[in-house]
């Protein structure tokens, strides 16, 4: 596949979807504990090592409470991510209507593009990067990545699972999920 010089990398954070996903479906609805939080700088880090190219990184946020989370906003800031915190109304889903609107955008704009989500509500702007001339790849948890992406593996998708491929946490978390005999290393369950 010919590509051009992709000069930047395009991270996209769906924060509010990658929290969600953690707090509902490996904690069972507890806090995770700060060992057990992501560590953003690795994700950031791992984009930027991955594809070899800098990294323009953006996490997205609902703000429509109309507070702004300013100790995380300023952690964020010192990771080198912008921030956007996006409001709108009751019900309405700014986070993704932001995300796709960044996606719709990087269509015509060379790069790379990296989205940290599980949402199938990206599908279609997804596939649409996917036209041979750049990177795309899709960061979460394998088994709750929206099952549509797995399709586009064959058009050149890329996924990466955020704990066993980024390594973005500082403890193992409470996960189960299909293991390639390839990786698995029995002394974890021991």
């Amino acid at each position: 596949m010919d590509r051009a010089p992709a000069q930047t990398t395009y991270l996209l954070v769906d924060g509010e979807n990658i929290d969600a996903t953690l707090g509902s479906n490996i904690f069972g609805g507890r806090r995770p504990s700060p060992q057990e939080r992501p560590r953003w700088e690795r994700v950031r880090d791992f984009a930027s090592e991955t594809w070899d190219r800098p990294v323009k990184a953006l996490f997205f946020l609902n703000a429509s409470s109309g507070q702004l989370p300013l100790p995380f906003i300023q952690a964020l800031l010192a990771l080198d991510y912008q921030p956007i915190p996006l409001s709108g109304s009751t019900g309405e889903k700014v986070v993704d209507i932001g995300i796709q609107r960044t996606l719709d955008a990087l269509v015509d704009r060379p790069g790379d593009v990296l989205l940290a989500s599980h949402d199938g509500d990206f599908f279609d702007q997804i596939e649409r990067l996917l036209d041979g001339t750049r990177r795309v790849g899709l960061l979460g948890f394998r088994e709750f990545v929206n099952s549509r992406f797995t399709e586009l593996t064959t058009e050149g998708l890329e996924i990466y699972d955020l704990e066993d491929d980024v390594r973005c946490f500082n403890a193992r978390l409470p996960r189960v999920r299909i293991i390639n005999i390839d990786r698995f290393d029995p002394l974890p369950y021991l």
